[in-house]
């Protein structure tokens, strides 16, 4: 009796013990106490926990397995990241950087995923093709040892890395300003980016919020853009031959693309709150003169640089937030100037805010650029 009690307490304890911070072996990580590495650079989310995976040596196989790449943000995000694969001081601590893009398919990318992981890869980054896609593959790659790492859109889970830029707060920086700068009872165009994906439904709940919060009245006209230039231009067009006029739009990427709608069905000028596209960001100035106003809100797609650096750091054994929240840089009229925000040398899809200076992420265009996809 007396051996059944005591067994039966150690169970207990040992439970407890799990609960209370330390996750189980097939977790591949512990839950430790911060502050995490480098927190000027992997900055933690209020509600993050910290994770410390083993010190295992390198140089290290590192995966990337993207989702959608039809836009050009997505594009430039994989040339960023075989940039910083190979800057010098990054490249020696990397055995291999193998890059694949599976399309709008769940299902694709979490085989690709599982690819890697039995394989052997040390890990693998992911931009997830929706919140709930991942769950088939976390346990395994915990099990693993793996360090599973997803970015720019957010994986609805607290079991691995994430690096993230607030993107609730992306669709509230464009609703502030689309209430500040729309009369009340205006109808608005919001362009969505990628139907599916966390980062169109978080920055789509952010902006209704503020919007549907401020009393206003607003009229709001939802079109999915992709978030990218081609598509966002069809379906802004197809809008205003629906609708006949808008006082405002909200683009979440692909904004030059629904500002050129704007200017090619002689729409009047009207405020137009969009993503920092280096032709969005040109547009913006250049027809300021003539009556329009402009915010330009960015995700930087070295976001993937940044999730490299996280990857290799949690590798070295590095205590990490498991949430990371990035910095959001923002351009208002009157301040779209060139050589600043725009760069007429440099393709229209080039995202000009794309800098982390704290995670010593700061590429050139030139370098970027050559990269293949």
């Amino acid at each position: 009796m007396r051996k059944s009690l005591y067994l039966a307490t150690v169970a207990l304890a040992s439970i407890i013990a799990l609960t209370a911070g330390q996750a189980s072996a097939a977790d591949g990580y512990k839950v430790v106490s911060g502050p995490g590495y480098l927190p000027d650079c992997f900055k933690s989310f209020p509600s993050s926990k910290f994770f410390q995976w083993p010190q295992r040596p390198g140089p290290y196989r590192i995966a990337l397995v993207n989702g959608y790449v039809g836009n050009a943000w997505r594009i430039q995000m994989i040339k960023n990241a075989k940039a910083f694969a190979a800057e010098p001081g990054i490249k020696d601590q990397i055995k291999e950087f193998d890059v694949v893009s599976t399309g709008t398919d769940v299902a694709a990318q979490v085989a690709a995923v599982d690819n890697y992981i039995n394989q052997g890869f040390d890990a693998i980054l992911t931009d997830a093709v929706s919140p709930a896609g991942l769950a088939p593959v976390i346990r395994r790659a915990n099990a693993a040892g793996v360090v599973l790492l997803n970015f720019d859109n957010r994986a609805d889970s607290d079991k691995i890395l994430q690096v993230n830029v607030d993107t609730f707060e992306m669709g509230r920086i464009q609703g502030r300003w689309i209430v500040d700068n729309v009369k009340p009872g205006g109808k608005i165009l919001e362009v969505r980016g990628l139907s599916g994906t966390g980062a169109d439904r978080d920055r789509s709940k952010g902006f209704h919020e503020v919007v549907e919060g401020s009393g206003k009245n607003y009229k709001i006209i939802q079109v999915f853009g992709n978030w990218d230039t081609g598509t966002s231009h069809k379906v802004t067009a197809d809008a205003i031959a629906v609708e006949g006029h808008f006082d405002g739009v909200a683009d979440q990427g692909g904004s030059d693309g629904a500002l050129q709608a704007l200017l090619d069905t002689h729409h009047p000028m009207i405020p137009i709150a969009g993503e920092g596209e280096n032709a969005f960001n040109q547009m913006c100035a250049k027809y300021e003169p003539e009556g329009l106003k402009c915010l330009a809100v960015a995700a930087p797609p070295a976001i993937s640089s940044v999730a490299i650096k996280a990857a290799l750091s949690a590798l070295q054994g590095k205590v990490m937030p498991q949430d990371i929240d990035m910095p959001l840089p923002v351009t208002t009229a009157p301040n779209f100037k060139e050589g600043v925000s725009f760069f007429p040398k440099l393709g229209g899809s080039f995202f000009v805010d794309n800098t982390y200076p704290a995670c010593g992420v700061d590429q050139s265009a030139e370098d970027i650029m050559k990269q293949a996809i």
